[in-house]
């Protein structure tokens, strides 16, 4: 087997686990990589991530992390949002949505680093309650 492979499977499964959004690791890889189209990459990034997220629910839920009546009305709510993206991509097409994947990152990463900033100069370690 491939070690990048090897090594982009574990990175994407760790931060997934985390819930921290391992697709970008996996789609990243799969675009530079694997030279798939984003649509493909996307669609490979998806059949992924079910069996990492069982685990990872399995995990949550055994530790009591998880709010099922939250979950609820999210998915629910996130069904017809998902419909719409599909719809949505279709008609994008995959270099477009590769650019918006990009300025998503982006974006996420500059808000990252001035939240750490700030938090910093606040002098907070973390702003996490505990339950």
């Amino acid at each position: 087997m491939d070690i990048i492979k090897i090594i982009a499977g574990l990175l994407s499964g760790i931060i997934g686990g985390m819930g921290l959004g391992g697709g970008a690791v996996l789609l990243i890889y799969l675009k530079l990589f694997e030279n798939l189209n984003q649509i493909k990459a996307q669609g490979i990034n998806l059949l992924f991530f079910i069996p990492i997220a069982a685990v990872a629910i399995s995990i949550y839920a055994f530790s009591h992390l998880i709010k099922w009546k939250t979950v609820l009305k999210m998915c629910l709510s996130g069904i017809p949002g998902c419909i719409s993206a599909v719809m949505l991509r279709g008609a994008l097409g995959g270099e477009k949505l590769g650019k918006i994947f990009a300025i998503i990152l982006i974006i996420l990463g500059i808000s990252e680093i001035i939240k750490g900033f700030l938090l910093k100069r606040s002098g907070k370690r973390d702003n996490i309650k505990k339950e």
